[in-house]
């Protein structure tokens, strides 16, 4: 098993959307790479710092890094700065977060094609995790609990083949 971090907006959608391919094994809503303190909602919706981040736990043998940074750019703007849908503010930044030199190649290959494709320089994230916190309970999960809750990810996306 491979983790990876991805920050794409708002964390309810970006962890639906990831939950439906067959090789993602689990997903956790959280906040990433801001300062060294774990930071409530409230805090991180004060921009404090961190990112809402998707901790992606995958079965490379089912589906590789590269296939998900694929679906990974149908669900974001990635020249968009602290933006994404309607939220707006440094939490909703986009971000590739890393665990390893072998992802980090990876996901350079499907940074340069995806730059190639929309013929600028991307405003995502790409460095190594510097840390994640689990996010609150109620997080976790949302839209599943929730199924008219607000996600910048259009509901077809959620349909997906697999």
């Amino acid at each position: 098993m491979k983790t990876i971090y991805l920050a794409g907006g708002c964390f309810w959608g970006v962890q639906k959307y990831f939950d439906q391919f067959d090789g993602v094994i689990s997903t956790e809503v959280g906040y990433a790479n801001g300062p060294e303190k774990a930071p409530s909602y409230e805090e991180v919706c004060q921009s404090c710092g961190h990112a809402e981040t998707v901790k992606i736990v995958y079965d490379e043998t089912k589906i590789t890094l590269t296939e998900l940074l694929k679906y990974y750019f149908l669900v974001i703007d990635p020249t968009s700065v602290n933006k994404q849908g309607n939220d707006i503010g440094i939490q909703y930044r986009t971000g590739i977060y890393y665990t390893t030199e072998d992802q980090l190649q990876e996901a350079q290959k499907a940074y340069q094609a995806e730059e190639k494709k929309v013929g600028e320089k991307l405003k995502v994230e790409l460095e190594p995790i510097h840390n994640f916190y689990t996010a609150e309970q109620y997080h976790q999960k949302y839209l599943e609990k929730n199924p008219s809750g607000y996600c910048h990810i259009p509901s077809k996306m959620f349909k997906l083949e697999k």
